[in-house]
């Protein structure tokens, strides 16, 4: 895993610090397709949008039903923060005209609307989180029951769900090339 998951897990971090822009960014913002991502840009995708997913929560107060702890866990909840985040970058950028902040904030309070729902539908909580319930279409196996699952570390579920998620792109990587 990079150096900055590794200290992001031991608490060398500071979440909420996003004054300088700079230090955040090594390139121009761009859409994230998280489908598409290799392992290794995906753990600084992760790595960067939490950052700025906890900073985001502490800035506005935002409650556990607008962005929960395990956010990370519900890809629709991944999709529209990611989208926040680009819109944010790019509303704050320093060559931005003086008013996009103002068209940031008008979208933010439409996008809090939207994650209350994503919210309430996944059913993800503050000390619980259980996958999203899915529909079964007619002709498709039914969906498997949902239980909630307690976790009781926060980061240290980040830090796995990363830890996995990179290494299930690293095995698809390394299927795809060795099939060349």
């Amino acid at each position: 895993m990079s150096e900055s998951l590794v200290e992001w897990a031991s608490g060398d971090h500071d979440d909420a610090s996003w004054d300088d822009l700079d230090a955040h960014i090594a390139e121009p913002p761009h859409p994230i397709n998280w489908n598409l991502l290799s392992a290794d840009n995906a753990e600084a995708e992760w790595i960067e949008l939490n950052h700025w997913v906890n900073w985001l929560r502490r800035t506005y107060g935002l409650p556990a039903s607008v962005v929960p702890p395990f956010w990370h866990r519900h890809p629709e909840l991944v999709w529209e923060l990611s989208a926040l985040h680009l819109h944010w970058l790019g509303a704050y950028d320093p060559d931005q005209h003086g008013s996009a902040p103002f068209g940031w904030h008008r979208d933010f309070a439409d996008a809090r609307q939207r994650l209350r729902d994503w919210v309430a539908m996944s059913g993800t909580r503050l000390e619980r989180d259980r996958h999203t319930r899915q529909t079964a279409w007619p002709g498709e196996p039914p969906a498997n029951a949902i239980k909630d699952v307690v976790i009781g570390d926060r980061d240290e579920d980040f830090v796995q769900f990363v830890v996995d998620d990179v290494t299930r792109r690293r095995d698809a990587e390394a299927s795809l090339y060795s099939r060349g």
